[in-house]
């Protein structure tokens, strides 16, 4: 079994190969769904599945690296060969994504010395450890060892950031060393500099584009003069953040650009088959002068949709697929619509009342970053005593990303990144325990700012004057059962106040997935039976959050939603069809 480049076309045990290949990330997607996604790709005439690998997933800590449930890459990849598919492995280190940081493990960043995306030592090291990590896990499932892997891709859109060569040339040697025997790739947006600059010989140019498929391929000619042509990003949709609107593609520009690349005899990988889910904490944001979180939802309008469902967009690139390939009878049978009902909301909690669960105070003359404390994601309160007479103005230097204050648990109002704040007027004579509040919102994945520590930044204070005694808390949401135990033993409040803890019961006596309606709640992030789907925002566009089937059960299924604003809601709905947004900006 073997791979290769060849003067004109990839080769498949010395034969001409056109790979048609789709995106399905792994750690998008439940894995008991792995193989309902991979089966749809084929069904659809696509020969080939590929993967980012996101580092910061598998090593949220340094002394850590998670091989397991949805981070299992090994059992994704055996899925895609037991499909009778090939695999397409892109390991970054960097991987954009919209995915926070960009994949890069925020403790990377520890060492404000360190110099990312480039030929230096502290980065190179970690990057070796990473890929020495995943050795076992790909090197085996290579072609030429029986596996599904064909290609492996050397980071991602590098001529975008960067021109270091060095840095490549380490990276190709890298991944030689610990085995990897496939050809390797590299990948640009079709432009004479980014090229030029992304890549080196060792690597096997492809380009990333939507449109203007001729085109494009013309200029990834002529920097790859020799050797298949390949979009490795053929984007059929894009991506949403919050406070926008629903981003759409057109079916019909979609497919003719498709057509377009296919009649030139080009490869291509759809960028996203299927886009799944940022669960948890994991979605990513961009920042070129205003801060803009990615939400939850990353269905990117692809020709399967979150749940797994074809669109319209499916079918139009399946008939185009057919003209250049055999395309089989068999065909996806479109899921049954998942049921709406209610739960009545059984028990609130404030968060003043829990915070000695979720963590412990440690004590700092300034405020700390998150980072700077371990914390890489979601929240942390900051505490400090005041005791002001007059007109009063409380600033911070900068907020990462959105900050709510509370003087004695009353709310004072909110400091967002967004709107570029950092002063908020206190009442008179303020005096008492002031806390703060600050949600990590998604790390910047594009750009020079990655790698930005959170929390509040540099100094805070009254009046111009630094405040120099605080505590901080951040709040340990990666196991939920504290939360749900101390749920158990609270009781009912009329209303909720924000911030606090919410729990609701319900069976689900059917087989599929639900949508959490979040219509009639503020802000916050919700969680199912412990598997934390996300986060949720009045703002929209997103206004459904989608429950995979896998995690649910018949009977007695728990929902705890941690509500940062106040609510009138006595029940939370679930609904029988995804709401994404409206769709004009």
């Amino acid at each position: 079994m073997t791979f290769a480049i060849g003067e004109h076309d990839f080769l498949l045990h010395g034969e001409p190969f056109r790979i048609l290949s789709g995106s399905i990330h792994y750690f998008r997607v439940h894995p008991d769904l792995w193989a309902d996604r991979i089966r749809k790709a084929r069904q659809m005439g696509l020969n080939t599945i590929e993967t980012y690998v996101a580092w910061n997933a598998h090593a949220p800590r340094e002394d850590e690296f998670d091989l397991s449930g949805n981070l299992d890459l090994g059992a994704f990849l055996d899925a895609v060969a037991a499909e009778g598919m090939y695999a397409i492995v892109r390991p970054g280190p960097y991987i954009c994504a919209e995915w926070t940081n960009g994949g890069l493990p925020a403790w990377l960043f520890s060492d404000s010395t360190t110099g990312v995306r480039q030929d230096e030592p502290r980065y190179m090291s970690a990057v070796t450890t990473f890929l020495e990590q995943l050795a076992p896990v790909l090197v085996p499932r290579q072609i030429d060892q029986g596996g599904p892997i064909i290609l492996v891709q050397v980071e991602n859109e590098y001529g975008a950031y960067g021109a270091d060569k060095t840095y490549l040339r380490k990276l190709v040697a890298v991944n030689r060393r610990i085995g990897i025997t496939v050809p390797l790739t590299s990948v640009d947006q079709p432009t004479d500099d980014m090229l030029e600059n992304g890549s080196i010989p060792e690597l096997h140019r492809t380009g990333s584009f939507g449109s203007r498929s001729p085109e494009r391929l013309d200029t990834l000619r002529r920097h790859q003069p020799t050797g298949p042509l390949m979009c490795s990003e053929f984007w059929d949709g894009w991506f949403d953040d919050w406070g926008s609107h629903h981003h759409l593609t057109s079916v019909e520009d979609t497919a003719r650009s498709l057509d377009e690349l296919l009649e030139r005899g080009a490869s291509v990988n759809i960028y996203m088959f299927h886009g799944g889910t940022n669960f948890g904490f994991t979605n990513g944001a961009n920042d070129k002068g205003t801060y803009l979180p990615i939400v939850t939802s990353y269905d990117y309008d692809a020709p399967l949709d979150e749940a797994g469902n074809p669109t319209e967009k499916y079918w139009a690139m399946r008939d185009v697929i057919a003209k250049y390939a055999p395309v089989g009878d068999e065909k996806p049978q479109p899921a049954p619509a998942p049921p709406a009902f209610t739960a009545p909301i059984r028990r609130i909690l404030p968060l003043w009342d829990m915070l000695e669960v979720l963590g412990s105070w440690t004590t700092h003359e300034n405020p700390p970053t998150m980072d700077s404390l371990s914390h890489y994601e979601g929240f942390a309160v900051y505490r400090t005593a005041i005791d002001v007479s007059g007109p009063a103005v409380f600033h911070v230097d900068e907020v990462r990303d959105r900050a709510q204050l509370f003087l004695n648990e009353d709310s004072l109002g909110v400091l967002a990144r967004d709107h570029h704040d950092t002063t908020i007027s206190l009442p008179a004579a303020a005096k008492g325990t002031l806390d703060l509040l600050v949600e990590d919102q998604g790390r910047v994945d594009y750009g020079p700012r990655i790698g930005e520590a959170k929390g509040l930044i540099g100094e805070a204070g009254i009046n111009g004057r630094p405040l120099r005694s605080w505590s901080v808390l951040p709040l340990e949401l990666s196991d939920i059962t504290p939360a749900a135990q101390a749920l158990e033993s609270s009781g009912w409040l009329s209303s909720v106040a924000g911030p606090a803890f919410v729990n609701a019961s319900f069976d689900h006596p059917g087989s599929g997935d639900l949508y959490l309606d979040t219509a009639t709640w503020g802000k916050g992030v919700a969680w199912v039976n412990g598997f934390c789907l996300g986060r949720y925002w009045s703002r929209g566009p997103q206004r459904t959050l989608y429950i995979p089937g896998p995690v649910l059960h018949q009977a007695g299924n728990e929902i705890i939603l941690f509500e940062l604003q106040a609510t009138t809601a006595r029940e939370v709905s679930f609904v029988s069809a995804p709401e994404l947004g409206h769709t004009e900006a």
